[in-house]
């Protein structure tokens, strides 16, 4: 199987192309990047794009899973108008592309509490690609919705805030449904899910990500 992957050189999706290394299942890992990274591996082949040209890049774009978990932070994007770029046009767009070229499954690396109707920019934001991406009808399309996760050495000071103070909540019984989630366990269940999906849509909500 030939696995796609966007978003790799993030806390996720390093830990996802470790999982799909691993994996038997697949035989070949594309990752698409903007510049060259170092993971050499017989089973990954490093695809360098122009994120702003993904129809340069279409025949690259052709395989079996797709996984995407490109995603920014405002901070580092700059702006709003950067953050959607990154967020919402070049997954979606990259999608298009992979169902057009018969990919059969998609995975995606959304977010707790996304809603296209959402006041919340990011959870707007991230709702919209959901709905986008389900109206162009992959024959399997299976939505994670994790909440805080632990990324090992992140650098991101409100994460870290979050993710201490919900474990110190955790450990007095409160929000265990909310407990962070590393990003090490979330590879695992994005691997997991793409083999095992049995219906078109699938929405893997935060409560049910550790069980899944």
């Amino acid at each position: 199987m030939v696995a796609l992957v966007i978003g790799a050189t993030g806390a996720t999706g390093k830990d996802l192309v470790q999982q799909l290394i691993k994996d038997a299942y697949f035989t070949e890992i594309r990752l698409f990047v903007r510049k060259a990274v170092a993971c050499e591996h017989p089973k990954v082949k490093i695809v360098i794009v122009d994120f702003e040209q993904l129809e340069d890049f279409a025949e690259e774009i052709s395989g079996h899973v797709l996984f995407s978990c490109l995603g920014t932070t405002l901070k580092q994007a700059g702006s709003k108008e950067n953050q959607w770029e990154i967020d919402f046009d070049i997954p979606y767009v990259f999608c298009k592309i992979a169902k057009r070229n018969s990919v059969d499954t998609c995975v995606l690396v959304s977010s707790y509490g996304a809603s296209p109707d959402s006041y919340v920019f990011y959870s707007r934001m991230k709702g919209t690609l959901e709905e986008a991406l389900e109206i162009l009808n992959f024959n399997h399309l299976v939505i994670f919705k994790p909440g805080s996760l632990i990324r090992e050495g992140t650098d991101r000071l409100g994460e870290k805030i979050s993710v201490k103070l919900l474990k110190c909540l955790n450990g007095l019984g409160i929000l265990k449904r909310f407990r962070p989630l590393s990003t090490a366990v979330l590879a695992q269940k994005l691997v997991k899910a793409s083999k095992q999906v049995q219906h078109r849509k699938e929405i893997i909500e935060l409560e049910h990500i550790f069980t899944y």
